[in-house]
């Protein structure tokens, strides 16, 4: 699961910087979320260290009366322009001082090597599944980290067009396993109604409004 959306009026990209804090939209995104997911057999519920993360598991936890453990590899990707607003269309990618950062789209050079994600996002799924072997677990993450890992899952490549990802706010992408294996992958998304417009996956950009800030 994605986490909810984060209260951040100063459009920072915030990353791996601690203090961001579910909004009360993000809340209410984690609330229906959890409603959604009462039915299901879930044993294990377990989030990026991030309290935008911890927000979102709390009341899936509480729901099937569980605790919500920490698990870093399920953390944010790490991003040489955390702190900054730096966004989708804000003008980012003209500032000549930023370019030395972004000459390598295919790995990228401006943060976290999409095959470490890979290796910690796959390590963490593998975990949870053990955790939870025979029944149901929840992981809560952030989308650039679920979205590489879905690709490398779906073999497909690992660099791509950011406002393509399919990954909104709270949103759920499901890996089934089969034993060890895993063998199919689904997409949903129970609190799409709460989900601003400009926000959703495939939305265009609204002028003066990016689709978020690493999320």
């Amino acid at each position: 699961m994605r986490h909810g959306e984060v209260e951040n009026p100063k459009g920072i990209l915030y990353g791996r910087l601690p203090g961001y804090h579910l909004s009360e939209l993000g809340r209410r995104m984690a609330e229906r979320v959890a409603e959604h997911l009462a039915g299901r057999d879930i044993t294990h519920v377990v989030a990026s260290p991030l309290e935008r993360a911890q927000e979102t598991a709390a009341p899936i936890a509480k729901l099937h009366g569980l605790d919500v453990a920490a698990d870093a590899r399920l953390i944010e990707a790490d991003n040489i322009f955390q702190g900054k607003t730096f966004g989708v269309g804000d003008g980012a990618l003209r500032r000549i001082t930023n370019w030395p950062h972004l000459r390598n789209p295919f790995r990228p050079s401006w943060g976290e090597p999409y095959i470490d994600q890979v290796v910690r996002m796959m390590a963490a799924l593998q975990a949870a599944r053990d955790a939870a072997r025979g029944h149901e677990a929840v992981c809560v993450s952030h989308q650039l980290p679920i979205w590489i890992v879905r690709s490398f899952v779906e073999r497909r490549r690992l660099w791509h067009d950011p406002r393509r990802r399919q990954c909104t706010l709270a949103s759920l992408t499901t890996f089934t396993f089969v034993g060890d294996r895993i063998v199919s992958v689904g997409y949903t998304e129970p609190a799409r109604d709460l989900v601003p417009p400009h926000l959703r996956a495939g939305a265009r950009r609204v002028r003066g409004k990016s689709r978020g800030f690493g999320a």
